[in-house]
């Protein structure tokens, strides 16, 4: 099976070898297998997570649509980075940020915008394994 990841800007990840992918779905978590039936996802903010020679590794994926069809699952982002590009720190200055808006009652702020820009950072530090799943 293979995995390919793409945003308007870029193509995150082309044909990598995978033998499990678990998506961020609207409804929770989807895995996919090996012979997978064909479908079509909505993708919600959160990590993916992918499997090679044993190992998963992850990205974190903002939106978007999963296809899946003759052993190959393409993921279309919103936008999509892998654990290993993200930076960290800028990540954490996104949540500092979002959580200090939303903290501001006074402020007048679009408050789904500042949730959005939260989930949006959570999902970075969790990719890149700077946050607990649960955190």
């Amino acid at each position: 099976m293979t995995l390919t990841i793409i945003t308007p800007e870029h193509t995150v990840l082309k044909d990598a070898p995978t033998d499990a992918v678990v998506v961020p779905v609207v409804d929770g978590s989807m895995g996919i297998l090996h012979n997978h039936a064909p479908m079509v996802a909505n993708l919600r903010i959160g990590v993916l997570r992918y499997r090679q020679d044993g190992v998963f590794k992850r990205a974190a994926v903002i939106g978007g649509f999963m296809e899946v069809s003759h052993n190959r699952v393409t993921v279309l982002a919103d936008a999509a980075e892998l654990a290993e590009s993200i930076d960290v720190a800028r990540a954490m200055q996104a949540r500092k940020r979002a959580e200090a808006r939303l903290r501001d009652r006074k402020a007048n702020i679009d408050r789904a915008r500042a949730e959005a820009a939260l989930r949006r950072a959570l999902a970075r530090l969790r990719a890149a394994g700077a946050l607990d799943e649960e955190e």
